[in-house]
């Protein structure tokens, strides 16, 4: 399976909370933290929910 490597680029304040804890889960806790994850309909279906606080780069 491939791996996404997923980078915060927006900040989380005066966002909804369900975005906060989406970020939450994804390992994400402050700006510019890159996490690697496996490429998982439950990680992708995270990645869209939150697309635009983050930027997300498919590894090889």
């Amino acid at each position: 399976m491939t791996k996404i490597k997923v980078k915060q680029v927006s900040s989380k304040i005066r966002r909804p909370q369900r975005q906060k804890r989406t970020l939450e889960a994804l390992g994400l806790r402050k700006m510019n933290q890159v996490v690697e994850h496996e490429a998982t309909p439950s990680i992708l279906g995270m990645v869209n929910k939150v697309k635009h606080l983050i930027s997300v780069e498919e590894i090889k």
